[in-house]
C-alpha cells in the first residue's frame, strides 16, 4: 500500500466490553448498558454482541430490549470508569506513534506510515491483541490510505475484525454499499438521495459532480469525493485541543435593568452559540455567563452542566439561571455566553441517549431543519419559539 497508511481503531461495544473486562462472569452473556435501568423507560445505549444476536439493537427502550431478550443483564453506566479505560486505550496506541487522533471515547485514527516495517496487517493484529489481552477490550481496525476509507473498513467486520481497503478495491467493496451507511450521510440526506434514485455509494460516484453539488450544496462536494475514496484530511493529534470554548457577547444598545429587557439578547446569543456548537460537532459540558455593568465592573460566573448539550433552549435555561444567581440589580452594558469544556459528538451522544433519547432525537431533527434553512437563506431567518427558559 503506497503513500499514507491510516488505521481507524474502533472498540467493539465499548461500554459493555469494559463491564465484561471488570466482571468476567458477564463474558458470553447478553449484556446491556442503560440509563435508569430500574425503570422501564430507560434507554439501552450499547449492548454486547450476545445481546445483539438476540435482537437488542441500540439505541432502544429498555422494555423493548427485555421483550426481545428475556434473560438480558442490565447495568447502569459508569462514565468515570469508561473514561479511564479510554485513557489507557489511547496511551497504548501512542506507544506506536504520536500521530494518534482521538475521535470519541472509544475510537481514533493512527497514521502509521512511518512505523510498519513488518507490514500494516501485522501491526494492526499486534495492537488488537494487546488491547484485548492488556485491557480486556475487543476492537476492529480498518487499514486504508486515508481516514474515510479506514473508518469504512473498520465497520466492515465486527467484532475483532482487521480489514484492508485499498483504492483499487473501491468499485468492488465501497460502491456496492448502501448510500445510507456511508460515513457522513444521515437519514435525511439518504432520503433526499433516494429522491434522485441514488441508493448506493456507486450511484453517488456515477453522478455528475457539478450536478450533485448543485443539488446537495457544498456538503455534496465532500460526499461525492468520499464516494471516489478521496480524503486529504491529515491525522491531527491536536484536533481535539484546538478549541476549548465557543462564546458570543453583545454590547447592548442601551443599559438593561431587568431580565425582561435582556432576555431577547440572551436568546439571540444562545442561538448563536448553539449554531456554532453544532457546526463544530461538539457539545458544551460547562457554561459561563459574563456581565459587564455600566460602571465597567465585569463578573463571570460558570457552572458545570448536568449533561453535555448544544440546544438553544437548554443554553438559555442555564444562562437565565446564572443571571438570576449573579446579577446585582445594577444596569448592564454587556452580556456574554460561552460554552466550555467542549467534547465531540461521538463521545457525548451515548451519554445523551442514555437519559433522553426520544426527546433528543426529535430535537436533533428540528434543529437540523432550522440549521439547514438558516444556512441556505441566511442566519436568523427562522427561529425556534421559547415560551420560557426551561429546557
Amino acid at each position: 500500500m503506497g503513500g499514507r497508511v491510516i488505521f481507524h481503531v474502533d472498540m467493539n461495544s465499548f461500554y459493555a466490553s469494559v463491564e465484561t473486562a471488570d466482571n468476567p462472569e458477564l463474558k458470553g452473556k447478553p449484556l446491556a448498558i442503560a440509563g435508569n435501568a430500574k425503570k422501564r423507560k430507560g434507554i439501552v445505549v450499547t449492548a454486547s454482541y450476545e445481546a445483539r444476536a438476540r435482537g437488542v439493537k441500540p439505541p432502544v427502550p429498555l422494555w423493548e430490549a427485555r421483550r426481545a431478550c428475556r434473560d438480558l443483564i442490565v447495568r447502569e453506566p459508569r462514565f468515570e470508569r469508561y473514561r479511564e479505560k479510554s485513557r489507557q486505550m489511547f496511551e497504548l496506541l501512542n506507544e506506536y506513534t504520536e500521530m494518534v487522533e482521538p475521535v470519541s471515547i472509544d475510537e481514533g485514527y493512527m497514521d502509521v506510515s512511518d512505523c510498519i516495517p513488518a507490514g500494516a496487517p501485522a501491526l494492526a493484529e499486534e495492537i488488537q491483541q494487546r488491547l484485548l489481552k492488556e485491557l480486556g477490550l475487543p476492537s476492529s481496525i480498518g487499514i486504508a490510505p486515508n481516514k474515510f476509507l479506514a473508518k469504512t473498513a473498520s465497520d466492515m467486520k465486527k467484532p475483532m475484525g482487521i480489514t484492508v481497503l485499498r483504492k483499487r478495491e473501491i468499485p468492488e467493496k465501497l460502491w456496492t454499499m448502501p448510500a445510507a451507511v456511508m460515513h457522513g450521510i444521515g437519514d435525511r440526506t439518504a432520503e433526499k438521495l433516494a429522491g434522485y434514485n441514488i441508493y448506493t455509494i456507486g450511484d453517488i460516484a456515477a453522478a455528475e459532480a457539478s450536478e450533485f453539488i448543485l443539488n446537495f450544496g457544498e456538503g455534496g462536494r465532500k460526499i461525492h469525493e468520499r464516494a471516489w475514496g478521496k480524503d486529504t484530511r491529515p491525522v491531527d493529534p491536536e484536533a481535539a485541543k484546538q478549541f476549548k470554548s465557543i462564546g458570543h457577547s453583545r454590547t447592548l444598545a442601551q443599559d438593561a435593568e431587568s431580565l425582561t429587557a435582556v432576555r431577547p439578547v440572551l436568546i439571540e446569543m444562545a442561538e448563536s452559540v448553539s449554531r456554532r456548537l453544532k457546526r463544530k460537532a461538539v457539545y458544551a459540558s460547562g457554561l459561563q455567563l459574563t456581565i459587564r455593568y455600566s460602571s465597567w465592573d465585569t463578573i463571570q460566573r460558570s457552572i458545570r452542566l448536568p449533561a453535555p448539550l448544544d440546544k438553544t433552549e437548554e443554553l438559555l435555561h442555564y444562562t437565565v439561571k446564572l443571571w438570576e444567581e449573579s446579577w446585582n440589580g445594577n444596569p448592564v452594558r454587556l452580556v456574554g455566553i460561552t460554552g466550555t469544556d467542549l467534547i465531540r459528538h461521538g463521545e457525548a451522544h451515548k451519554q445523551l441517549n442514555l437519559f433522553s433519547y426520544e426527546k433528543d432525537k426529535a430535537d436533533w431533527e428540528k434543529d437540523a431543519l432550522l440549521r439547514d434553512i438558516n444556512e441556505k437563506y441566511g442566519e436568523n431567518k427562522l427561529r425556534r419559539g421559547f415560551g420560557n427558559s426551561s429546557p
